[in-house]
């Protein structure tokens, strides 16, 4: 294998220790004007997992492999595929507050808004 391949099996291997799924790992490798792109694709159940928390295990493994770059004199970016039939995140996050939000029943919230209450007004209330 030659020297500039390194980087694609270097990204195998990490991202192979990491994940549930290894055989389910594939790295593709492309070169063009703005320098090497590897495309890293992964059993949807392991997404969490090389994202990590706020991104922390993608950005590292991206630093590292810019380091492995830098030593070969070229440019190497990654890209994380993400799995057919995934949301966007904005969709995701979207989701996520409609499934928070409680409804009201409708005849609960008519007396709240009628003031047809058993509870005492609050101008009786000695403070």
């Amino acid at each position: 294998m030659a020297a500039k391949e390194r980087d694609q099996e270097f990204v195998e291997y990490v991202v192979k220790e990491i994940v549930t799924n290894p055989d389910a790992v594939k790295v593709t490798r492309s070169i063009d004007e703005k320098g090497v792109l590897l495309e890293l694709t992964v059993d949807p159940s392991d997404m969490g997992v090389i994202i990590g928390k706020e991104g922390k295990t993608a950005k590292s493994i991206r630093t590292l492999l810019r380091v492995l770059g830098s030593k070969n004199d070229s440019r190497v970016n990654l890209k994380i595929v993400e799995p057919e039939g995934a949301a966007p995140k904005a969709e995701k996050k979207e989701e996520k507050v409609e499934e928070e939000v409680e409804e009201v029943p409708a005849e609960e919230s008519e007396e709240s808004a009628s003031g047809d209450s058993d509870d005492e007004p609050m101008a009786d209330l000695d403070l």
